[in-house]
């Protein structure tokens, strides 16, 4: 094998080990985020893409190369020369050709599993972010439920405050309109009384009244008749002398 196809199969060896290693389930996808944040791989992220097409277009050349060794050495033609040319000849060949089909399945497999291997690193990184948006969507529904029960037990105790204010209010307001029916009846019987107290004043004015008058004319017949009196006496004393 020669110093390049020995790369490629030492490639292929690391991708398959990395992407076991991705594989593993007791390592969760937060950690591999962790693990690419780091500052190192923020600096190399510049030349990522450019080592990934680069890798990419090696193996697609050595793949094709490959490919145009294994159609050679596959070809009835090239056995049939090689047979006429020297003895031994088949032999060499089917040993070129199960190189050739080596190359071709060490650069193909290298090329599949580079493009696997991208893209697991890249659903890791999607994985780890949905599941940290969970995490975080999950502490906000949390968050909510709490704010929710906390809201939900203020109501009801506002409702049995509610409840409490309102029964007392209305023991109140018991109280006071008891009180006010009291007081009016109270008012009532003052009334009453002074209705009663009024009329018996106004009976009594009326009987003053009455007696004044009665006064007045008997007043006034005593004075008519002590005038008439003195009328007389005088008229007898004139007749004396």
């Amino acid at each position: 094998m020669t110093l390049q196809w020995v790369a490629v199969a030492t490639f292929l060896y690391a991708e398959i080990g990395l992407i076991l290693i991705f594989c593993l389930p007791f390592i969760p996808p937060q950690r591999w985020q962790k693990i690419f944040s780091f500052n190192v791989w923020g600096k190399i992220a510049t030349f990522w893409n450019k080592a990934f097409l680069t890798i990419i277009v090696l193996l697609i050349v050595l793949f094709l190369d490959a490919v145009r060794e294994v159609r050679k050495y596959s070809s009835a033609p090239a056995i049939e020369k090689g047979l006429t040319s020297r003895p031994g000849a088949y032999e060499h060949t089917q040993m070129k050709l199960f190189r050739s089909q080596r190359n071709l399945y060490i650069s193909g497999f290298s090329l599949f599993f580079w493009l696997v291997l991208r893209r697991l690193v890249i659903l890791i990184t999607q994985l780890a972010k949905e599941l940290s948006n969970k995490g975080v969507l999950k502490t906000q529904a949390e968050n909510t439920n709490e704010a929710a029960k906390k809201f939900m037990e203020e109501n009801e105790r506002l409702k049995r405050l509610l409840k409490t204010y309102a029964k007392e209010e209305e023991h109140i307001l018991e109280a006071e309109n008891k009180k006010l029916v009291e007081d009016q009846e109270k008012l009532k019987t003052e009334l009453k009384k002074t209705s009663d107290a009024l009329s018996k004043a106004q009976n009594d004015v009326m009987t003053m009244r009455m007696q004044s008058e009665r006064l007045s004319k008997e007043y006034d017949r005593l004075l008519k008749e002590h005038t008439e009196l003195q009328n007389r006496s005088g008229k007898d004393n004139k007749k004396g002398l």
